[in-house]
């Protein structure tokens, strides 16, 4: 039989704070099973649910230093960001469910050559999240969101130098990928 998890406390809160990694292992065996809960309830989709749980975990890892256990205990803040990685995977969920209806209107209606441009942005969208944290959002807020590489090492904490190489590598990625699976492009 499994342990159950630790009550959490004030010690645990300052030794998530100060990075301790036993830290991070406590919380996510005290609040896993809530977030997971909480994203099930929202997203009614297993899978996204537990996708959900990953990125609330690495969000809460990365951004640790933003943490103040005066203010409120980790698992608190954890049920903060799992809010918000709950509303992303929502709208993401949405707009993708937007793309499958437009694909369905466009054979039933729409002109062929828009059900391929939809095919051809849904296909890219699967590949970008295909390249997983931190490329994936990356080539995102490149492509969709068209930030400079500046703006996207601001927004996301990392090293100009470190966007610069993930978006390449990303970018050529896709490009094989793609090529690959659909033959050399026009």
């Amino acid at each position: 039989m499994p342990t159950p998890p630790p009550e959490w406390g004030p010690e645990l809160d300052a030794a998530f704070a100060a990075g301790d990694e036993h830290a991070l292992a406590a919380a996510f065996r005290h609040c896993a099973g809530l977030v997971r809960a909480l994203a099930v309830r929202a997203l009614r989709d297993d899978a996204a649910a537990d996708d959900v749980v990953q990125e609330v975990f690495v969000r809460a890892w990365k951004y640790r230093s933003g943490y103040s256990p005066e203010r409120s205990s980790a698992p608190a803040w954890l049920v903060g960001i799992a809010r918000n990685c709950i509303a992303d995977a929502a709208r993401t969920a949405g707009r993708e469910a937007a793309q499958r209806q437009a694909a369905v209107a466009g054979e039933h209606g729409g002109t062929h050559e828009e059900a391929d441009l939809l095919v051809d942005r849904m296909l890219v969208r699967s590949e970008i999240r295909r390249l997983g944290p931190p490329r994936s959002t990356i080539v995102a807020l490149a492509v969709y969101g068209e930030l400079t590489h500046q703006q996207i090492a601001h927004r996301l904490d990392l090293p100009l130098g470190t966007v610069k190489s993930h978006l390449r590598r990303g970018l050529t990625h896709l490009r094989t990928r793609l090529e690959d699976d659909h033959g050399t492009p026009e």
